[in-house]
Parts: structure tokens; C-alpha cells; sequence
């Protein structure tokens, strides 16, 4: 006999709407020949000199998702490695100006899939969920567990 649920299951109710808001923003995107990976590395490099290792970071990547992703936009010239100009040994993702104009596109992509799921909902609902959400995770859900297992990790909040 399965136990009773005493409370509303979150981490469906997160999944759930996480994996179809992903699946909508990557329809979006491909139709400019994008992935949200992509969209991510070029509005970071763009907003001031980051390396590859940076990048990653932000994007939640490992090191060959990021090196793929930046050969893809390499391959679209959209954005090439060059040497830093503040550390001879770095090399950073700069930005063509093709690219920095498909990330101003992409941009209005992500924040019209964004604005459509939030504009599915009352008015008071959007700015309770929207509140909500960034309470918890400033707060009780800032800061993943400590764990032996294996836990797949979300992607970092992107402004």
C-alpha cells in the first residue's frame, strides 16, 4: 500500500514545469539555429571579458559541453577565442558583431517564452509565483545538499 501524500509533490510540480518551459525556450531558439547553451555563452561573454572556464561555470556546463558549444559558434561566427588582455595565458569567448547581434535576437526569444508561461497566469498569481520562487532560492533552496549520490544539478539562475 503506497503512503499517503500529506503535502502537494514539489519537486513534480518544479520538474514538470522546468522541462516543458526547456522544451518550449529550445523550439524557440532552434528556429535561429540556437541552443539555450548557446544563448547563454554569448549574453555572458558579452556582457564583459569571460573565459571559457567562466563561462562553463555560469552555463552549468562540464568542459566538452562547453568546448562543443564553442565550436558551434565558432562554426556560425558568432564567437572566436582570443588571447585575454589581462592574462596572456587565458584565452577568452569574444563576441562577433553577427554574434552580438543573434544575441540581442535571442534575447527577445527567451524573454517572449519567458513573458508567454508568465502571462498564462493572473496577474497576482505571476507576481506571487515570481516572488516565491526568488524567496527560495535566496533562501531555503539557495544552496544544494551535501550528498554521496549522485544528483542531476539544475542550471544557474541567468538574469
Amino acid at each position: 500500500m503506497a503512503p499517503a501524500r500529506t503535502v502537494p509533490d514539489l519537486s513534480f510540480l518544479l520538474d514538470h514545469t522546468s522541462h516543458v518551459l526547456r522544451t518550449k525556450m529550445a523550439a524557440a531558439l532552434a528556429e535561429i539555429g540556437l541552443t539555450a547553451r548557446m544563448h547563454c555563452v554569448l549574453v555572458h561573454a558579452l556582457e564583459e571579458e569571460r573565459t571559457q572556464i567562466q563561462l562553463a561555470e555560469i552555463g552549468d556546463m562540464d568542459k566538452t559541453t562547453m568546448v562543443v558549444t564553442v565550436d558551434a559558434l565558432e562554426k556560425a561566427g558568432l564567437a572566436e577565442r582570443r588571447p585575454s588582455s589581462t592574462d596572456r595565458r587565458a584565452r577568452i569567448i569574444a563576441v562577433t558583431e553577427k554574434g552580438a547581434e543573434v544575441a540581442a535576437q535571442s534575447q527577445r526569444i527567451v524573454d517572449g517564452v519567458h513573458e508567454a508561461a508568465l502571462a498564462s497566469l493572473p496577474d497576482g498569481d505571476r507576481k506571487a509565483l515570481l516572488k516565491a520562487l526568488n524567496l527560495l532560492v535566496t533562501g531555503h533552496l539557495a544552496t544544494p545538499a551535501e550528498t554521496t549520490g549522485q544528483a542531476r544539478r539544475a542550471r544557474e539562475r541567468h538574469k
